[in-house]
C-alpha cells in the first residue's frame, strides 16, 4: 500500500481512553508518514502546532519513550497521549455582531450563526458566543458558569445555529438550570438528512455515552450510556433527502446526529456521523453543505424570574435554505 493510501486509513489504529490519557497502538507501519501528521489528521480538533507542542513537552510518548515529531511509526508501536487539564481562562469582552431575539434584565436569547463557539476552551479562546455577549450586556453576565462560561446554561455545537438563551443574573441562571435539568424546556431542532423516513413520526429511545475508542465522539452504547429519546417528524420529503424535525427529550452530547444516524438517515454535512452518507448525497448534488445541516429553531420555557412562557423562534439560515433548493421538488 503507497504512502497516500496509508494517509487516508486513520481507522488503522485501536484507542482506549482512560482519564485524561489516550494509548493508540500502531497496526500497520508507515514509513511515508511523520508521526505529528498522522496524529493532526487522526485528531481533526488538534492542530499540527499544537501536536508539536506536547510533543516537545513529553506529552507524547512512543514506547515510553520521547520521540521527535518527524519519527515514523512502525508496527507495534504504542503511542501515550497525556491531555494536559485545560486552564481556564477568563472570557473577555469582543465587540462581535449577534442576532438578538429577545432581552430583558434577567435574560439574552440569540440566534447563533454556524461556526460560532459557545464558550472559550482550549484552542476557541476567543470570537465566542460568550466574548460577544459580555460586549453586548456590558459584562452583566451571571457569575454562576465561572469566567470562562458566564451565562451559560446549555450549549450548542459550534457548526449548530439557533436559539441559545443565556442568563445575565445569577438567580436567573439557578432558574434556567433547573428547567433544563427538570427537562421543563421544550427544545425542537430541524435537520436536513441524508435518506427519506419511511414513517412520519418515529422515535429513538437509545442510550449514549462516550465512545470507547474515540475521545471526541459519542455513540449508542447499552449498558454505560445514559437514558436518551429523541421523537423525529418529518417535514418534508425529497427524492434522497429529507427536512426533519427533532423534539428532544433528553440533551445528552450530540443526541439529534447520533440518533439520525443510528436509524440509517444522517444530518447532511456531518462528517462525524455521516461521512459516507453526505458525500453520496453531495455527490448526486454536485455540491456538500459546508457544515452540518442542523439548526436549532425553537426553545419553549418558562422565564426564570416572571414564569412568563418564553417561546424563542429562530428562522431557519440561509444555508439550509440553499441546501433545500438543491434537493428540488418534494417527492
Amino acid at each position: 500500500m503507497d504512502a497516500e493510501n496509508l494517509r487516508r486509513r486513520p481507522q488503522r489504529a485501536q484507542s482506549v481512553v482512560a482519564d485524561s490519557r489516550e494509548r493508540v497502538v500502531i497496526e500497520t507501519s508507515m514509513p511515508g508518514d511523520r508521526l505529528d501528521a498522522w496524529l493532526t489528521e487522526r485528531l481533526p480538533d488538534v492542530s499540527r502546532g499544537a501536536v508539536k507542542r506536547l510533543l516537545d513537552q513529553g506529552l507524547i510518548l512512543v514506547n515510553d519513550g520521547p520521540v521527535k515529531p518527524s519519527y515514523r511509526p512502525v508496527r507495534g508501536d504504542v503511542v501515550t497521549i497525556a491531555w494536559p487539564e485545560p486552564e481556564e481562562a477568563e472570557a473577555l469582552p469582543e465587540k462581535i455582531p449577534v442576532d438578538v431575539l429577545y432581552e430583558d434584565e434577567d435574560v439574552v436569547a440569540i440566534n447563533k450563526a454556524a461556526g460560532m463557539v459557545t464558550h472559550p476552551a482550549h484552542g476557541n479562546e476567543s470570537g465566542t458566543v460568550v466574548n460577544a455577549l459580555l460586549h453586548h450586556c456590558r459584562g452583566q453576565l451571571s457569575g454562576i458558569g465561572g469566567v470562562a462560561r458566564p451565562g451559560i446554561v446549555h450549549r450548542l455545537d459550534k457548526d449548530t445555529s439557533g436559539v441559545l438563551i443565556v442568563a445575565k443574573t445569577d438567580r436567573a441562571h439557578v432558574g434556567l438550570a433547573t428547567a433544563f435539568a427538570e427537562r421543563r424546556a421544550k427544545k425542537l431542532y430541524w435537520a436536513i438528512a441524508c435518506g427519506v423516513p419511511q414513517r412520519d413520526l418515529f422515535r429513538v429511545d437509545a442510550p449514549i455515552a462516550r465512545s470507547p475508542t474515540d475521545r471526541k465522539r459519542m455513540a449508542i452504547e447499552s449498558r454505560r450510556g445514559k437514558p436518551s429519546q429523541t421523537t423525529f417528524r418529518t417535514l418534508r420529503r425529497f427524492v434522497d433527502a429529507s427536512l426533519i424535525e427533532a423534539d428532544l427529550h433528553t440533551g445528552r452530547t450530540h443526541q439529534i446526529r447520533v440518533h439520525l444516524s443510528s436509524v440509517g438517515h444522517a444530518v447532511f454535512g456531518d462528517l462525524v456521523y455521516g461521512e459516507r452518507a453526505t458525500k453520496r448525497l453531495a455527490k448526486r448534488l454536485g455540491r456538500s453543505a459546508s457544515r452540518q445541516a442542523l439548526h436549532a429553531a425553537r426553545l419553549e420555557v418558562a422565564h426564570p424570574t416572571t414564569g412568563k412562557n418564553l417561546c424563542l423562534e429562530a428562522p431557519v439560515p440561509q444555508d439550509m435554505s440553499e441546501i433545500l433548493g438543491w434537493l428540488g421538488p418534494e417527492s
